[in-house]
């Protein structure tokens, strides 16, 4: 093992909060080392971009807060120190300008994460933080310096103040793999388990079904759900059939509360309107029109412009009788229960919920039982959709655990 490290702050995890919180350190004029895992930082915040990197959304402060969930009251004093604007204002200070979507979605101009991690790591290093890569955290040694498996053998670090931002569960290729879960536990932290959050779920297909609609996009329609507690969630939009049940944008809105359904042991129904803006009676007497001699799917699709993929959704969840009854099958458009069985592995998850608890943090994100180490990121038990929730969050616990980690350290 080699001789330890003195006299630096260091930052174990190179995804956007760990970055946040060496730029703060740095700024406040703090030695700054940052250790990542993998051969290079940024690997999760360039896949977040590979299809243009959505950095935040541009909606009204009380519906942007609202997507927070049950831990609105601990993400909103982050957001109110660095939030939507103050986070598109740092990316233009990188030379990065951005633009609101249609859907109110903030994209760089190019839409492309490379550019702005490139600038970012140049201004980090010209400010002197220090980046260490292939260095894999381990825990604390027995005299309490940061234990790293690096590319020369196992490394011990002294710092006199530590930001963990490690990161979730999901996509653990990139780095983020959970692993840090059972030695925060060790030394008395709170945390709850790692869980898939903006993930799919299996449905249990048919073999006719699959076959024909795998990786076909379910358009236009509104999705609602009841979780454990009894409270319903309605979204529109669209997602995915795949080959083992649901994903996308309107799926990954509701999975919060259709895991919660499924893990209190309850079914998980997502409920299915193929037809926003019709009305159960007038799609009922288009439907008893008479079709002549054209086959029920011709008629679904002249009448009330149900066909493919939504067609075949009737198909597979309907009993074969309600085809026959023009009121049944109208309910049934407006209403098809999709019953889903469970959601798809963390590894293929978005994002995740579960992490260090809230609970076991100071104001500055400091870890109660563990004095100068502060946590930040998707480590913390949190979650919200994507659209920028996300990204947002994570830059803000990283700046605050940065600006946490600065407080301590003056106070000593």
């Amino acid at each position: 093992m080699s001789n330890p490290v003195h006299g630096t702050v260091a930052v174990v995890g190179g995804g956007p909060a760990g970055l946040m919180a060496a730029e703060a350190l740095s700024q406040g004029g703090a030695r700054v080392d940052v250790y990542d895992a993998m051969p290079s930082v940024g690997r999760k915040f360039l896949l977040a971009g590979k299809g243009g990197l959505n950095l935040t959304h541009a909606e009204p402060q009380d519906a942007f807060l609202s997507r927070y969930g049950e831990r609105r009251a601990r993400i909103e004093p982050l957001l109110a120190a660095f939030g939507p604007e103050d986070l598109r204002e740092w990316a233009r200070g990188l030379g990065v300008d951005s633009f609101v979507g249609s859907s109110g979605r903030v994209f760089p101009v190019d839409k492309q994460a490379a550019p702005l991690l490139r600038a970012w790591l140049h201004r980090l290093r010209a400010a002197g933080v220090r980046f260490h890569v292939r260095h894999r955290w381990l825990g604390w040694d027995g005299e309490g310096a940061l234990r790293f498996a690096a590319p020369l053998g196992e490394r011990a670090v002294c710092a006199e103040a530590v930001v963990l931002a490690l990161g979730g569960g999901s996509w653990p290729q990139l780095g983020s793999d959970g692993a840090w879960l059972p030695l925060l536990a060790q030394r008395g932290v709170e945390v709850a388990p790692l869980r898939p959050a903006n993930c799919g779920f299996d449905a249990g297909w048919s073999e006719r079904f699959r076959a024909r609609f795998a990786g076909q996009p379910v358009k236009s329609v509104v999705a609602r759900c009841v979780d454990a507690a009894g409270a319903e969630s309605r979204k529109q939009g669209e997602f995915v059939v795949t080959e083992t049940g649901v994903e996308g944008g309107l799926i990954y809105a509701l999975s919060a509360p259709l895991r919660e359904a499924l893990a209190a042991g309850g079914p998980a129904t997502l409920r299915l309107d193929l037809a926003p803006g019709w009305e159960p009676p007038r799609l009922a007497a288009e439907l008893s029109r008479p079709r002549g001699a054209r086959s029920l799917s011709s008629h679904l699709q002249s009448r009330v412009g149900i066909k493919g993929v939504k067609a075949g959704l009737l198909r597979e969840l309907l009993p074969a009788g309600d085809f026959a009854d023009p009121a049944r099958l109208a309910a049934a458009i407006k209403d098809l229960p999709l019953p889903l069985i469970a959601p798809r592995p963390l590894a293929e998850a978005i994002s995740s919920a579960g992490g260090v608890a809230f609970e076991a943090l100071d104001a500055r994100l400091m870890v109660r039982a563990l004095p100068g180490v502060f946590c930040a990121g998707e480590m913390l038990d949190w979650e919200a959709p994507t659209g920028g929730y996300l990204l947002t969050a994570c830059f803000a616990a990283g700046r605050a655990a940065g600006l946490g980690a600065l407080a301590w350290l003056a106070e000593k």
